[in-house]
């Protein structure tokens, strides 16, 4: 199985689409940190993948199935209820501005596998 195809780039990809929804939730929430009566927002991935994955690890056919459910599983945002202020506005700035740094090192990190990986096809190629 060619590498573009493989559960890996998936993996790259769906991990990418989930750091690109939390990155839009946390500018979104920084944004509308005096706003009165926002909610925070907060994307999930991880832990429905890994359901859908064990799920699926279990019943015959599974690597095809684990693909499934790769491709199958969405980034959720969700709002929180809860909050932290008067005027109803859940948002935390400082835990916001610490998510957001997190999640750029993350992004780098994704970035830089995919760009590892295509640099191996690039040489592969060009021999």
């Amino acid at each position: 199985m060619d590498f573009l195809s493989s559960n890996t780039a998936l993996m790259l990809q769906k991990s990418m689409d989930f750091l690109w929804t939390k990155q839009s939730c946390l500018l979104d929430n920084i944004s509308n940190a005096e706003t009165p009566g926002y909610q925070t927002k907060y994307a999930t991935f991880e832990e429905s993948l890994r359901q859908a994955i064990q799920s699926a690890s279990g019943q015959s056919g599974s690597a095809e199935k684990i693909r499934n459910a790769i491709e199958d599983t969405p980034v959720q945002v969700h709002q929180a209820q809860e909050s932290t202020r008067l005027d109803g506005n859940g948002v935390n700035i400082t835990e916001e501005m610490v998510e957001l740094a997190r999640n750029g090192y993350q992004m780098q990190y994704v970035m830089d596998a995919i760009s590892s990986d295509f640099s191996l096809l690039r040489t592969a190629i060009k021999g």
